[in-house]
């Protein structure tokens, strides 16, 4: 069966929790997971791209995170970190990249606290593309 992009990370959800669900009759060690600054919850943040723009546009997530980027437009979009056009800043948020209608993809592990802006490459005068991540 082949999954489309957009369908890939709501499948790998799924999957996750029927996993945890069933059990094991033996023990492991969990691997470690991001948690919220409050402690105790795992930290998902997606953010999606659509013609309005990008939605939520500023995000706070715990040190050693991932943001998923979601194309949900009609265009491809090249997300970067700030500034334009040498996208400096964050070099794990230019894990991102191009996204064509539909994909999606994560940014690199957030491991330094500090706030990255980031941008539409191709269209970095449109405010509504641009938004920022806190990793603390």
């Amino acid at each position: 069966m082949r999954v489309a992009p957009r369908h890939a990370l709501f499948v790998l959800t799924v999957l996750a929790m029927l996993q945890a669900s069933c059990g094991s009759a033996t023990s492991t060690t969990p691997s470690p997971q991001p948690t919220s600054p409050a402690g105790g919850t795992p930290s998902s943040v997606v953010i999606t791209i659509t013609q309005n723009g990008v939605s939520p546009k500023n995000v706070t997530v715990p040190l050693g995170s991932q943001v998923t980027f979601v194309n949900n437009d009609t265009i491809a979009h090249l997300m970067f970190s700030d500034p334009h056009p040498e996208h400096t800043d964050c070099p794990d948020l230019n894990q991102v990249g191009f996204l064509a209608p539909g994909e999606s993809r994560q940014t690199g592990n957030l491991n330094v606290a500090r706030t990255c802006g980031f941008h539409d490459h191709d269209l970095p005068l449109v405010a509504g593309l641009h938004g920022s991540i806190t990793s603390q």
